[in-house]
């Protein structure tokens, strides 16, 4: 048995990884156990070379620094190779069919991921290519961060199921990603923004629904204040997403009270957690002294991009090419 097949994928596994929703729960205690494994693995210096021989696919239409590089190195230490693809230097961007692109591309690549506006582009690549196609990022969900962000609980809490989460600002694409992961693992996530400004009702309707199985509780307030209390971790993001950008001033003007700084994190637990998926507007959605304080875990939290990302990928691509 070599290497890399020890880590085939399960045929009841999700062929591709378009959002945390539609990944069964064993898929995720997966990945989180391998994403441990291969983090230990890199910090002693011993090989972990899954992915000799393998090519993915990088397509970004939205910029990227955590993600392109994560996937980028994540796969050279896998022993594989990453291949860029800038959206303007593909037919892509001259009007072919992304059914055309992703059936080729599916001969020359073992996955691809993909980093766009639009969700439903991603579901289109899945629907159409045979190799694996990951969510890089969508202005519905980003998946690959919350199951990261779940990764750097479970190191620090020592759990997931019962730790309470505090998402705080706009319910965003990662708003909706960890709501959806906090449901899989029976957290309680809690979401404060004002109104006009919830997640997907569609994702916490469905969320709501597995917590039923789960045992997870997801809220929904119009309170800061209420949403932190008593918080193991507290979570925030950038207030105008890229695509927002004409939103400025009313976004500004709606979330200044749902800033992170320190008197709101003080609602929180005292061994509270501070997140943020990065980059960070100094001084808006969070305060420097609390982004750089002693309950801030960032950097872990975006290192810990690169061991989910690897797992991601070994999990993933070391299924036989073609299957679905």
């Amino acid at each position: 048995m070599t290497r890399s097949a020890r880590y085939s994928s399960p045929a009841h596994y999700a062929k591709d990884l378009v959002d945390v929703a539609t990944m069964p729960r064993k898929q995720i205690l997966d990945l989180l156990k391998l994403a441990a494994s291969l983090k230990n693995k890199q910090r002693q210096g011993a090989p972990h070379r899954l992915l000799v021989g393998r090519t993915l696919g990088l397509l970004f239409q939205k910029p990227s620094t955590r993600t392109r590089v994560s996937f980028e190195a994540g796969m050279n230490q896998l022993g594989g190779h990453a291949l860029v693809l800038p959206m303007g230097d593909i037919q892509l961007s001259r009007g072919e069919t992304v059914s055309d692109t992703a059936r080729v591309l599916s001969r020359y690549l073992d996955g691809i991921v993909i980093r766009t506006y639009d969700h439903a582009i991603v579901e289109e690549w899945a629907t159409e290519a045979t190799m694996p196609v990951i969510n890089g990022l969508t202005d519905h969900s980003h998946p690959c961060q919350a199951l990261s962000d779940l990764l750097t609980i479970q190191e620090i809490k020592g759990r997931l199921k019962g730790v309470s989460l505090a998402y705080i600002g706009d319910g965003n694409n990662v708003a909706n990603s960890l709501v959806e992961a906090g449901a899989k693992m029976g957290m309680r996530v809690v979401i404060g923004c004002p109104s006009g400004y919830q997640p997907d009702q569609r994702v916490i309707d469905r969320a709501r629904m597995e917590g039923q199985t789960t045992g997870a509780a997801i809220e929904v307030v119009e309170s800061p204040l209420v949403a932190v209390k008593e918080a193991d971790v507290v979570y925030t993001d950038v207030w105008i997403s890229m695509g927002r950008e004409r939103e400025q001033a009313r976004r500004l003007r709606t979330l200044t009270p749902f800033q992170l700084n320190k008197r709101l994190l003080q609602r929180a637990k005292p061994d509270a957690i501070v997140m943020h998926c990065l980059p960070a507007h100094r001084g808006e959605e969070i305060t420097a002294d609390v982004l750089d304080g002693p309950q801030s875990v960032i950097i872990d939290q975006a290192e810990n991009r690169l061991h989910m990302q690897k797992a991601i990928l070994g999990q993933l691509l070391s299924r036989k090419k073609g299957s679905r």
